[in-house]
Parts: C-alpha cells; structure tokens; sequence
C-alpha cells in the first residue's frame, strides 16, 4: 500500500503558488525587511515622462539599482538628480511585479558631500556658458537713475532693511518688493517666478513696472545659496528685459545669477549703492555746473561785446558811405529834363514817317484785292463741297452693300448645307455601330450556343440527374432513389421498377438517342444493388 501513495516525482506533493501569491510574498518580504533606508551611489539613467514622474537608475562598480521619485515628491527637492552626480537617496525598497524587479521609492536625494555638489555646479555652469547665457554682449548698462526698483528677497531678513536704508542715504526712490524663499526647495521656483513677474508688468500701469531688478540675499553655505544655481533662475536672469544685479552672499560667495545678471554686487548694500547715485554729490554737482555754466555765459556775453565794439572801430561812418551816391544822384537829376525832351523829339519824327505812309488809296487797294482772293475761294469751295459730298456719298453705298441680308442668307444656306452633311456622317456612323454590336451580339449568343451543354446534347450526350442534383459516377446513380435523364429533345423520367416517359415525350424516343457513355454504364450492372431499386433499363 505504501508503494501505491509514493510520489512518482521528488518535491511534487508540495503546495502551489501562484505568480501573483509568489509576488506578494516577495514583495511583503522586502518591504520588510529594507522599510527605510539610506542608499549611496552614482546617478546612472534618468527618464522624467509626461507625468511629472523621474525615474533613474543607482549603481556603483557592480550592481545597478532602480529608483522613481514621484512627482510630488520631485517637485519639492532642493537637488534634482542629474546623470554622474554622487548622491545618497532615502527611501524604501519594494518590488514592481509587472516586470518583476524590485526598486527603491525615493523620498529624498541629497549629494554626497561638497565634491559632488561642486562638480554638478561645474557641469552646469559649462552647459549653460555653452548656451551662451554668460556672454558680455547679452549684459546690458544699468539706467542712471530708476525711478522704480523692484527688489527679490525675503521680507523678513536683514537683506531688505540694508538696501532700503541705503537707498534712503543715497537717493530715495520708490522700491516694489517681491517677497521670495531664499533657500531650501521653493526658493529657485519663487525667485524664478519673481524675475519672470516683474517683466509681465505693464508700463505705466496702475502697478509701475519697475526700471531695475535687484536679486538679494546674504551669505551662507553653498547648500543655502543652492537655489541659485538651479537652472531656471538663471535662464529667468538671462532673459529678463529689465535690466537686473545680482547680490547673493558675500563678497568671496558666487553663484551661477551672478554670471547671468547684468551686473555683480559683492553684497546687497553694495547693489544699493550701484543701483543709484548720492543726491547730495548730485546736488554738488549741479551747482558747480550751474557757476560753471553762469561763469561760460557772462565770459562770452563780454567777450562778444568786445568783438563787437573792435569791429565797430574798422567800419567808415555812415555820412561817408552816402556822399558819393548822393552826389551820383544829383548829377543823373541834372541829365534827365535834356534827356527827356530829346526822347520825346525822337518818337515825335518816327510817328510822322509811319503816319505818311497810310494813305487811303493804299488801304483801298489791299482791301480790293483781299475781295478777289475771297471771291475766287468762294467759287471753289462749291465744287469741292460737292465733290467731297460724292466720295462720302459712294463710301456709304458701300458699306451698305455689306450690310445686306444676301451675304447673311449665303452663309445661312452654306453652314445648313454643311450641317445636313455632318447629320448624315453622323447617321451612317450611328447605323454602322449599331450594326457591328448586332452582329457581336449574334457571334457571342452562338458562341454561348456552342459552349454550351444543349450543343452536346445534340451531338448524342445525355445529362443524368439523380434526386435533382447531376450523376457522373455509376455509383452516385446506384444511391439515388430516382433517375432522370435530359436528352436533346426533352427528359425521362425513370423510377425504381422501369421508366416512364417525361412530359410531352414518347418512351421510345430517350431510349434511341440514349448517350455511349450511358450505354456504358448499363452494360456493367452493380455488383449488389440497393435494397427496393431495380436495373436502370
């Protein structure tokens, strides 16, 4: 009995897990036993999809393991992972059972030590030079005096009471503040959103845009200023159309802004001091511009007296410069009265020489001979008229000529002739198309004849049918339980005890026209026929 209950096989009474039951444990093993650990390693692959999801890969010189951080969670880090950086990450292990592999959920990524964060700060600082974010011709001049400076910084620190004091000693102007983090996880999207605000304002608007940016924070370690290293502050600094000084830190302190903005405080009141001039130097200064100015004025004036008066002295006085015109002027008076009279004389005879020469007969000569010249024109003219009237009248008749209807019932007659042709031509063409489809149609209805199987029925073939459906084999005739035979001129019937004619057909006719291969197959009977069916003849 023993040897009955054996297993055939080793291991096989043991229990059976499925794949999802093996997963689980798997999974509730591992979350187990790693819930919360810290991993250090190099950041190998990363992928950051559509949903806002990052997933990388940890690895050191021999194993590689998998990582997600969610996208909640993404948002909130102070470092984002970058492919080579040496970071230590918390989170805890579990399994993905769609792939089956297991991997680590990160909840926080940190570098590992300042090499690491300085040689990230150095990759990033070259991609971005290479972009060409950094380059001197992209800075542009700070404006003289701003009439609004907007200024990015926490409103609660010490940063903002230095720069408003000193442009209180300075130069007062009117200041806007955004408040922002200055460090930790919201301070490079705040100061980002911060630069890109203040370049959304409108100018002269109920909120004035302001004429200069000033980003501010104090000193600290290189963890606190981390915010602005971040890329997208320094992409916002480079393209801020306002022009924008960078004061973050202390002196010896350098971030990446500070190579993107247009200029480089070594401390936020030394921005203050770069961002507006001393109103009392600039009151000095007018001054002395306004004795400078009073001085130029009251030198020149006197200056040009002077010249004035030395070219006054080299002038002729007036009375000489009117005596040689004015003696001019009384010897062409002397002149005039003799000169008049002799012009007068002079006209005088010139008019007695022209009036001697029109005498009346003289006039009544031209005009007689101005009464011929019309006379003979006026004969003239009548021939020509009429003459002129003839050609137009002749030019008329003309054209009349080709205005009449005979040349119009000419062409009529010609296009109707030409038109009964082309109805013709077309009548022949339609009758002979007509006549050659006819004629297709009657060598395809004859060609269809021959292909046919009445053609064969003719020629001495029989069609057998059996139960409705067509025999062409002995043994297919043998199982049908009813016979019919379809000759040229009409079908016989035929049952299981004999043959009866068709409809409409003599007996005797099927069997004279019977087909050879019929008579073939009736001469070698069945070997057994079915039971209650008799000969076929």
């Amino acid at each position: 009995m023993s040897d009955l209950i054996d297993d055939p096989l080793e291991g096989e009474n043991a229990p059976e897990f499925s794949v999802s039951e093996i997963s689980g444990a798997v999974k509730r093993v591992i979350e187990g036993e790693f819930a919360h650990v810290r991993v250090k390693g190099e950041v190998g692959r990363v992928s950051r999809p559509r949903s806002g999801h990052v997933y990388m890969d940890l690895k050191d010189d021999r194993a590689v393991l998998a990582g997600v951080i969610w996208k909640g969670v993404a948002s909130r880090l102070s470092v984002q992972p970058e492919e080579g950086m040496e970071v230590v990450a918390t989170g805890r292990l579990t399994t993905f059972p769609g792939q089956s592999r297991y991997q680590i959920v990160i909840e926080d990524i940190k570098p590992a030590g300042m090499g690491a964060l300085m040689a990230m700060l150095e990759k990033r600082k070259a991609q971005l030079a290479a972009e060409g974010l950094f380059a001197p011709e992209r800075k542009r001049p700070l404006p003289y005096l701003p009439e609004v400076i907007g200024v990015i910084t926490s409103p609660s620190g010490a940063v903002i009471r230095d720069i408003l004091h000193r442009l209180r000693d300075r130069f007062p102007r009117k200041v806007l503040i955004w408040p922002v983090a200055v460090q930790g996880e919201k301070c490079a999207p705040e100061v980002t959103r911060a630069i890109r605000g203040f370049n959304q304002f409108t100018p002269g608007g109920a909120l004035p845009r302001p004429d200069l940016l000033i980003v501010a924070r104090g000193g600290g370690s290189i963890e606190d200023l981390w915010g602005f290293n971040e890329e997208s502050v320094v992409r916002a600094a480079a393209e801020s159309d306002i022009p924008l000084i960078s004061a973050v830190g202390h002196e010896t302190d350098t971030t990446l802004i500070d190579y993107a903005a247009d200029q480089r405080a070594p401390t936020p009141t030394a921005a203050a001091e770069l961002a507006v001039p001393v109103r009392l130097d600039l009151l000095a200064w007018c001054d002395k511009q306004e004795a400078r100015l009073s001085h130029a004025l009251t030198s020149g004036v006197g200056a040009r007296g002077q010249r004035l008066r030395d070219l006054a002295r080299a002038l002729p006085r007036p009375e000489r410069l009117l005596d040689t015109p004015r003696q001019r002027l009384d010897a062409w008076s002397d002149r005039l009265p003799a000169a008049l009279t002799s012009q007068v004389q002079k006209r005088r005879v010139r008019l007695f020489e022209v009036s001697g020469a029109l005498r009346p007969g003289l006039l009544q000569s031209r005009l007689e001979s101005r009464r011929d010249r019309y006379g003979s024109w006026a004969l003239r003219l009548a021939p020509a008229l009429q003459r002129m009237a003839d050609r137009k009248r002749e030019s008329l008749h003309r054209r009349l000529d080709r205005l009449s209807l005979r040349p119009i019932r000419r062409d009529m007659a010609q296009k109707r002739d030409q038109l009964d042709r082309i109805g013709q031509r077309l009548s022949d063409a339609g009758q002979r198309q007509v006549r050659d489809w006819r004629e297709q149609i009657t060598a395809m209805d004859r060609l269809r004849e021959t292909l046919g199987y009445k053609a064969t029925l003719k020629r001495g073939y029989a069609v057998v049918r059996g139960d409705g459906a067509v025999v062409t084999t002995r043994e297919a005739a043998a199982q049908a339980t009813a016979l019919e035979i379809e000759f040229a001129d009409g079908r016989l019937d035929l049952a299981a005890g004999g043959g009866g004619g068709g409809p409409g057909t003599p007996p005797k006719a099927p069997r004279k026209a019977a087909a050879k291969p019929a008579q073939k197959a009736a001469s070698k009977p069945p070997k057994s026929d079915p039971p209650g069916q008799g000969s076929l003849f």
